[in-house]
């Protein structure tokens, strides 16, 4: 796949499609959802990209690269139902400024809200991956998971992946215009953690640790 030697992907990026071909690149968006810092604004472009090439069959990029996501997914869910509700309880009494009351306002939201939680958490950078580990405390029942994960991540990853397919030569704009994206809810997601930080300190007896 010499088309793909000239990008800026990372080199093992490049070799597993090169190596794999689609599952290759199924593999990559898996460990992008264990290891979130790896770009799926790479990934899946410049799967789409080669596969515009005729280096890689489109519908086969498209199902091994959601095939990947629920695989990513699944296992960060059973992180989360290993590490069960006791055990996050357990640790969350002990980190600073954290009450066990905010881990039942948390429940009590995802209750509420998981399924919309999950479903629309597959297309924002970093809450994709992490949003598994909750729903596996709060054991959503595989079946639901499973279906909202894979409707989910196929939209994101039909996107990017068609993105970089149309774009051809220039599927790598895909991935400033990502960048941005992802900053701002980066950026927003750290406001809200100040916000709470600055509440739960500067709050008259907001310091003071309550069951």
């Amino acid at each position: 796949m010499a088309a793909m030697s000239d990008s800026s992907a990372p080199q093992w990026i490049t070799g597993l499609m090169e190596s794999l071909g689609a599952p290759g690149a199924g593999i990559a968006i898996a460990l992008e959802n264990l290891f979130p810092p790896i770009p799926s604004e790479v990934i899946l472009p410049l799967a789409g990209f080669t596969a515009a090439t005729g280096q890689m069959n489109l519908v086969a990029v498209l199902i091994w690269t959601t095939v990947g996501s629920v695989v990513g997914a699944l296992a960060l869910y059973w992180v989360g139902a290993l590490l069960g509700r006791d055990r996050t309880v357990a640790i969350a009494a002990k980190i600073p400024l954290l009450k066990v009351a905010d881990i039942e306002k948390t429940e009590a939201w995802f209750t509420k809200h998981g399924t919309k939680a999950v479903f629309f958490g597959r297309m924002l950078p970093i809450f994709r991956s992490l949003i598994s580990v909750p729903a596996g405390i709060e054991r959503m029942p595989l079946p639901v998971f499973l279906a909202l994960t894979t409707l989910g991540s196929a939209i994101w990853n039909t996107l990017f992946v068609m993105a970089g397919y149309l774009l051809g030569d220039n599927w790598e704009t895909v991935t400033e215009y990502v960048s941005v994206y992802s900053k701002v809810v980066l950026a927003v997601a750290v406001l809200g953690v100040l916000v709470f930080l600055g509440v739960r300190v500067f709050r008259p007896g907001g310091g003071q640790r309550r069951g």
